[in-house]
């Protein structure tokens, strides 16, 4: 997004307001779909609910995120995933070998506090 130096920061009015004269933690979630605003300094720990489209996603502003764009922090577009039949049966291998790992190391726990035991 390009936009010229001398103009400034672009800042929904109505996100100010809605910020103005009031603490981080009493504020709770301000929710807006003023997804094209510049997170500003002043900002700083409030929690924004900033809507995707669908729903308000909760957005902690942190010091990393001043100059960023709102909306940069709630993507509006759900990802699946890849695969099909094959991605399947290697995840269900691997959760298979995951239980079966857990079954062991709970065995072998066992067999230690049975033998600490005599």
């Amino acid at each position: 997004m390009s936009r010229s130096l001398n103009k400034g920061p672009y800042i929904e009015e109505s996100l100010l307001k809605k910020i103005a004269g009031k603490k981080p933690a009493a504020a709770g979630v301000i929710k807006t779909w003023a997804r094209r605003s510049q997170i500003s300094p002043e900002m700083l720990g409030f929690t924004f609910g900033v809507h995707n489209g669908r729903n308000h996603i909760e957005v902690l502003v942190t010091e990393d995120m001043v100059g960023h764009r709102l909306g940069e922090f709630s993507p509006t577009r759900k990802f699946v995933r890849h695969g099909g039949k094959m991605q399947k049966e290697i995840e269900l291998k691997a959760k298979e070998a995951e239980i079966a790992s857990a079954q062991a190391a709970k065995a072998a726990a066992d067999t230690a506090s049975a033998s600490a035991k005599k």
